[in-house]
């Protein structure tokens, strides 16, 4: 046990709780608001609508998800999805489109994390069969679609964390695209089609698979059989 000599007389003292650090941690913490099911809707919320166009039908949806704000203009700010409404003039499928966002609502209002609606909704397959998007994404079904843009509006609040690849990562791709379309006499465009003879990659459902070398490289998302 360590000791100091006090040399100077003692004019007052203290007695110093230990404690007293934890307690107003555990007290600042108690005031932070989640997200709950008996939280009140406020009169405003903050929204963003995602228009979908499908080959399944001549009219497009619109997905409406509003967003709730918790401890605003703190430390503990935090924006998380509330409600989700999808509107469209195709009648079709109107009985489980409005079951399915009352379902998504009530999820979203329940708190806790919710990332996984997206990775369900877009795990759904169409038995009839699926669908390209442009650009060579493949959707299994309306449904995935739905979940699809669930995901990118939780990655735009930063619900989720997208993955995105490196500046090499992405200087490898397009060299091997160039090398690609040169030794198949393809002219190497500058949007995001890739080659009419890529096939679908299983991780990220993009018709972007090219073999080169013998080796299967996706040209989206990097994913490769060889590495």
């Amino acid at each position: 046990m360590n000791t100091a000599k006090i040399d100077k007389k003692i004019t007052g003292f203290a007695i110093v709780n230990k404690n007293e650090d934890k307690q107003a941690d555990v007290q600042d913490t108690s005031e932070i608001e989640h997200m709950h099911e008996n939280l009140d809707r406020p009169e405003m919320l903050v929204g963003s609508t995602y228009k979908i166009k499908t080959p399944l039908s001549d009219h497009a949806l619109y997905i409406t998800i509003n967003d709730i704000v918790l401890n605003p203009d703190t430390d503990h700010e935090q924006r998380r999805p509330f409600e989700i409404f999808i509107n469209s003039k195709n009648l079709e499928h109107f009985q489980w489109v409005v079951a399915l966002t009352r379902v998504i609502s009530a999820v979203f209002r329940k708190g806790g994390d919710v990332t996984f609606l997206a990775e369900e909704l877009k795990a759904v397959f169409d038995p009839q069969g699926g669908y390209f998007k442009s650009g060579g994404r493949f959707m299994p079904s309306l449904v995935a679609e739905i979940g699809d843009a669930i995901e990118a509006h939780m990655k735009s609040i930063g619900l989720i964390q997208e993955e995105e690849l490196s500046p090499a990562q992405k200087q490898v791709l397009e060299e091997k695209r160039q090398q690609y379309d040169q030794q198949n006499q393809l002219e190497t465009s500058s949007s995001s089609d890739y080659p009419p003879t890529a096939q679908l990659c299983l991780k990220c459902h993009t018709k972007a698979v090219i073999v080169m070398d013998g080796c299967k490289t996706c040209l989206s998302c990097g994913n490769s059989k060889c590495s």
